[in-house]
């Protein structure tokens, strides 16, 4: 009888045990933009919860200016929302001297991840963003078509030979275009690749004294460039095209070049997902001989809002899912070139991944990126395809709405100019820069 009292009690205690734990177990939910790697890595998360059954995952995937505005609205509200968030580079330091994001303590090796990517993610030597993939932008051509132009891509090509091969490669009735470039509004849409061309232009956002410098002949120089290229050579509807929308013309074959995020690499490049993938050549942005080359940097980061209720579950995925055991994962199931790139030092010093046709070429453009000097004058902030103040995600939407409407043939340049310095002038004058 004894015997039979302490097995129930026994099967009674494993049933609240198993209860317990049941209960215990930590919903994280992940707000993530909806690119390769990011949907790639969710498929990946077994790895994750296996090793962490008590933690379980809810995505949130959107499209990058929706996540943006979502994800901005709830942590400065403090609506809790979301466990982790995926953060760029602009945010990251604002945020986080605002108090908004918690530092991260989880970070596997933080002495191996690339120091241009990592500055960027730091405040007062606390690391509140840890990079899932770093970028910066270059050229990706397709080698056959510039054959076929009777050129040959430089390794760091100027605007002008951009220019003339684009035009070499359109082929209308073919639906080849010679060049795909971002057109759709948005700060991190079409003014990153502009803000990014326009320092290799003489351009700049502000002189030292905050005054928006969109009346100047820099600006009017690269606007004037970009949208005569693009009705030239362009694709029709470009000014709906961001990164998504090019990428999927340049995998089907309807583009001669494409400048853009460095990480595209690996998206041009797959067999099972470009029809172009053995034809495909990189080399650096092109500069306008000043000195300075239209290429940005970034990281899409992953971070913890400190509104979050479980800060603990969330830095143990942070750390899974910007580890070097992720990398070596998704090396081992889809192979090296589809490693997440620009974070680690350790992954450029791979034997393994060396091989890969754009590695080399990613770590250039990281490397030449400078947010502390940006383009050729001087200027008071930092940032290469951004400036790093809170009122440049407004401005900025703002602004990548006129430069659209230009390309749209809606207006002229100098009108999309005209009215961009007045709504700058206007809010940085409200926001107390320009006295």
């Amino acid at each position: 009888m004894k015997s039979l009292k302490r097995a129930l009690l026994g099967a009674c205690a494993l049933a609240l045990a198993a209860g317990a734990a049941r209960a215990a177990s930590t919903t994280l939910t992940i707000a993530t933009v909806n690119n390769g790697d990011m949907v790639r890595m969710q498929k990946l998360t077994d790895d994750f919860t296996k090793a962490n059954p008590d933690i379980k995952l809810n995505w949130v995937t959107l499209e990058e200016n929706d996540l943006r505005q979502k994800v901005t609205k709830d942590i400065a509200t403090k609506g809790g929302q979301y466990d982790v968030l995926t953060i760029g580079t602009y945010e990251t330091p604002i945020w986080g001297k605002k108090g908004w994001l918690v530092p991260l303590t989880g970070v596997d090796d933080p002495k191996d991840l690339l120091p241009a990517i990592a500055g960027g993610l730091t405040v007062d030597g606390k690391l509140y963003a840890s990079p899932f993939y770093g970028e910066s932008s270059y050229v990706m051509y397709r080698k056959d078509l510039m054959a076929k132009a009777g050129l040959k891509m430089p390794d760091a090509p100027t605007w002008d030979f951009i220019a003339q091969a684009a035009a070499k490669m359109t082929d209308r009735k073919a639906g080849i275009n010679g060049i795909c470039l971002r057109g759709k509004a948005g700060w991190g849409e079409n003014m990153a690749f502009l803000t990014a061309m326009s320092n290799s232009f003489g351009a700049r956002w502000f002189n030292m004294k905050w005054k928006p410098q969109f009346d100047q002949p820099e600006w009017k120089a690269t606007l004037n460039f970009y949208l005569k290229m693009m009705k030239d050579s362009g694709p029709p509807g470009a000014s709906g095209n961001g990164f998504s929308e090019n990428l999927a013309l340049f995998q089907t074959g309807k583009c001669g070049m494409w400048i853009d995020a460095t990480v595209a690499g690996s998206f041009v490049t797959d067999p099972k997902a470009s029809k172009v993938a053995d034809k495909v050549g990189f080399a650096l942005a092109p500069d306008k001989g000043l000195g300075k080359r239209g290429n940005w940097l970034w990281a899409w980061s992953l971070a913890i809002p400190a509104g979050t209720k479980h800060v603990a579950e969330a830095q143990k995925f942070v750390g899974w899912a910007t580890s070097k055991h992720y990398l070596d994962l998704v090396a081992a199931k889809d192979g090296w070139a589809n490693v997440p790139p620009g974070t680690r030092a350790s992954l450029y010093a791979n034997p393994n991944y060396a091989k890969v046709p754009f590695a080399k070429m990613t770590l250039d453009s990281i490397n030449a990126a400078d947010p502390t000097h940006p383009t050729v004058k001087r200027v008071p902030y930092v940032g290469v395809q951004f400036v790093a103040i809170p009122e440049f995600q407004g401005i900025g939407t703002k602004v990548g709405e006129l430069f659209s409407a230009a390309l749209a043939g809606q207006m002229s340049a100098d009108d999309a100019l005209k009215q961009a310095q007045a709504y700058t002038t206007a809010e940085m004058t409200k926001a107390g820069y320009i006295k």
